[in-house]
Parts: structure tokens; C-alpha cells; sequence
């Protein structure tokens, strides 16, 4: 009897922290809500990078980088190489030009800015590659610095080595 208890209670602990086991990110309805500051240099560094964020990035519009992005941007993706010609070339080739939205597509859980830094987190649908039928939900952030020119200096993100060419969650990506 012993032995059928412990086993009932491991079943149920078992079923409890998976049952449990997160509480997904939420987005934020209002995107431009985000973007308001008291102080006018974190506004317009937020504005920046939203805008860069819908026009470059997911637009594809990447003739507009040099407007956003300095030339000596610096990445710490390990999957993409420094410089902005060289994030222009990679995107370039999977980016054709799209028309721009109001809003950043995917799902926004947070702007936020401080000194020359900016942030955005994001809702991020994953595939466990341990278990394939696990699909989960992840915040991913994304941090810019803002040279003093007013371009986007450097990005940081946590991202490890893609696999088959691919970010984590590419094939949720619309």
C-alpha cells in the first residue's frame, strides 16, 4: 500500500508541474502605447527602433537601413555577421520588400528604454527539439544601443547557433 501511494502521489506531482509548468507571455494590445516617455530622447530612441523594426526588419525594406542603422553596426547574434552591409546582404536574401504595417507583427510584450538602450521582448512560439510534438511559448528579447548620431549601434539577442539556417520558432514565423 505504501508502494501504490508514493507511486499516486509521484503520478499526481508529475501531472501538477507539467500541468503547471508556465504561464505563457502575454502580448501588449497597444504597441504605440510603448513608445510614450516623459523624457524625449528615450521616446524618439523607441520610436527608432520600432520603426526600423517594421520598416527594415520585417518590411524588408533594407535600402532604408542607412536611415536607422549605423554603418559600423555591431551584432552579437552568433548567426549573423557585424557591420550593416552585412545585415543588409543576409536580409536582403530573405526579405523581399513587403508593404510596411502600423504595428510590429509579431506578438510585442514590452518596449522599454533607458540611456542608449532600448529593449523589446517578444512572444516567441518554439518547437522542443528534445520532444517535437512540445510546442511552447518563450519571451525573446531583442536590445539595441543608440549611438550618439541617433542610429542603432548594436544588437544583442539571446539566440544560439540556428539549426538548418533557421532561428528557433522559424517555422511559427509569418
Amino acid at each position: 500500500m505504501k508502494k501504490l501511494n508514493w507511486l499516486l502521489s509521484m503520478l499526481l506531482a508529475a501531472f501538477w508541474a507539467t500541468a503547471h509548468a508556465q504561464v505563457p507571455p502575454v502580448e501588449t494590445a497597444d504597441q504605440l502605447s510603448m513608445l510614450k516617455s516623459d523624457d524625449p530622447h528615450l521616446a524618439r530612441n523607441k520610436r527608432l527602433v520600432f520603426d526600423f523594426w517594421r520598416l527594415v526588419y520585417e518590411g524588408g525594406h533594407l535600402d532604408q537601413a542607412p536611415k536607422y542603422m549605423a554603418e559600423s553596426y555591431i551584432q552579437h547574434n552568433p548567426n549573423v555577421k557585424t557591420g550593416r552591409a552585412a545585415f543588409i546582404e543576409l536580409f536582403s536574401k530573405v526579405r523581399p520588400p513587403k508593404p510596411i504595417e502600423p504595428r510590429i507583427k509579431v506578438p510585442v510584450i514590452s518596449i522599454v528604454a533607458e540611456r542608449d538602450i532600448v529593449m523589446v521582448s517578444t512572444v516567441r512560439k518554439v518547437r522542443d527539439r528534445g520532444k517535437p510534438d512540445h510546442i511552447y511559448f518563450m519571451t525573446w528579447f531583442d536590445v539595441f544601443r543608440i549611438d550618439d548620431q541617433g542610429l542603432i549601434a548594436e544588437h544583442w539577442d539571446p539566440s544560439e547557433m540556428w539549426v538548418n539556417g533557421k532561428p528557433p520558432g522559424a517555422e511559427f514565423f509569418q
